[in-house]
């Protein structure tokens, strides 16, 4: 009936190890946490005396239909939680009409997930290997997506205390498709309490990306250009002013920096201070039709979803994955007709009121 039935059914069949994997977060996780808080902390004003007998949810993202305003966010390894992985998700975003975000860590390579009829971004972490990050770009093109998604806030995986704790490791029938096939670090349980995750991901992504590196990925696809992990006002001014087509207002789902703003409490001045010069997307604890209100009602484009397509994979493959992706059109649909508005745009003009204590 909502999500966090998904989320209870998925917890019921997955490894523990992997369970923390998806839904844990760094440090203490205050962050993780404040996420929900701050969605939660907003309410919207309804309107009423509208006609909203033919609501709809349609929209455009990055200049494309698409049902819904929402994006299926990357998340690594999803073959860690069902042997299709990727591939089904990619389905039921496609069944579903909003767009499949590839990630950099997917364990399916893009040229399967494009061949699914799907609307695919692909997601890019800067690599320190030269010239490998301009090469999946291409590979990317090749295959077909419609959109680079530059995920600008991993310099190195954050301290994820449950997967150090679990010395998590991948399993060997789970591989990085778009880096080196074989065997890696991986896959190989570390001694003491360490994720083997972080260390492969510390001897491959590059902490070295600036805002250089952006401008050269600019000149090198022709290809909408999302920048994802923006917080302040003034990267995303930045971003625009690098001809960048959208930002992402995302704090990682409480996974990188321990005590980094909400997403939710970063979005007002970022739409504030970009002025429409690029789009604006929100990112990190969705979780519900009325949280996607939220965020239109805030300025924002539309939003990305990780973790709950990645339950709804687990609890059912395919069929799951797009239970999860229904569940939110009929949330939001419900949510747009209750609050007077008779689509997507109309939500934008919503005031919204912030309560200033925890709800919980």
């Amino acid at each position: 009936m909502c999500l966090a039935d998904v989320e209870r059914a998925a917890a019921a069949v997955l490894p523990a190890d992997v369970r923390d994997f998806v839904s844990g977060g760094s440090g203490a996780e205050t962050t993780l946490d404040a996420n929900r808080a701050a969605l939660d902390r907003v309410f919207v004003v309804p309107r009423v005396l509208r006609d909203v007998s033919r609501c709809t949810a349609e929209t455009t993202l990055l200049g494309r239909p698409a049902r819904l305003p929402l994006a299926v966010a990357p998340v690594a390894y999803q073959r860690l939680v069902h042997p299709e992985g990727e591939l089904a998700a990619a389905r039921a975003a496609h069944a579903a009409g909003v767009p499949f975000t590839a990630g950099c860590l997917s364990s399916v390579p893009v040229e399967r997930l494009t061949a699914t009829g799907a609307a695919v971004w692909f997601q890019l972490y800067w690599l320190r290997a030269s010239g490998h990050a301009f090469d999946l770009v291409r590979r990317a093109e090749d295959a077909g997506v419609e959109a680079i998604v530059l995920t600008v806030d991993v310099p190195w995986m954050g301290r994820r205390l449950r997967d150090m704790r679990n010395r998590f490791a991948l399993p060997d029938h789970v591989r990085a498709a778009h880096l080196a096939t074989g065997p890696s670090a991986a896959h190989r349980a570390p001694d003491g309490p360490a994720s083997a995750l972080a260390a492969h991901t510390g001897a491959a992504f590059s902490a070295a990306l600036t805002w250089s590196s952006v401008a050269a990925l600019r000149e090198r696809t022709r290809l909408p250009l999302v920048l994802k992990g923006v917080l302040a006002a003034e990267d995303a001014v930045r971003a625009a002013e690098c001809g960048v087509d959208a930002v992402v207002v995302s704090n990682h789902g409480g996974r990188q920096l321990d005590g980094a703003v909400p997403s939710v409490d970063a979005l007002p001045g970022i739409v504030a201070a970009l002025g429409g010069r690029c789009e604006v997307l929100l990112d990190s604890g969705i979780r519900s039709g009325t949280d996607i209100l939220r965020a239109l009602a805030l300025g924002a484009r539309g939003v990305l979803v990780g973790r709950p397509p990645v339950w709804g994979l687990a609890m059912g493959g395919e069929a799951g994955a797009r239970r999860v992706l229904e569940l939110l059109a009929d949330e939001l649909r419900d949510a747009l007709g209750l609050a007077g508005c008779a689509d997507v745009s109309a939500a934008a003009e919503l005031r919204t009121v912030h309560h200033p204590l925890p709800l919980r």
